[in-house]
């Protein structure tokens, strides 16, 4: 009998799938004097945290849904949408 994995094992691995690929966004980011910290995930939305230059910054945005959000999805079809949070 193979073993059984509960939804809450699956999530964490989601969840620790995504924090993967956010490192490697992450000095993107860095780049423009900003920073990113993974928030959360529920029900297919990332919350995620903007620090630095990307706080108030009109283009972030785009950072999120057209950088981030994007490369996210090509990798993790699980993820609907990300989203920033105070």
């Amino acid at each position: 009998m193979g073993i059984i994995s509960s939804p809450l094992d699956q999530n964490q691995a989601l969840v620790e799938r995504i924090k993967e690929q956010l490192t490697t966004i992450r000095p993107l980011v860095n780049l423009h004097e900003g920073d990113i910290e993974f928030v959360s995930f529920i029900d297919g939305v990332v919350s995620l945290r903007l620090h630095g230059a990307c706080v108030g910054c009109p283009l972030s945005f785009y950072t999120l849904k057209l950088g981030i959000e994007q490369q996210l999805q090509e990798s993790i079809p699980e993820v609907r949408e990300v989203v920033a949070v105070d």
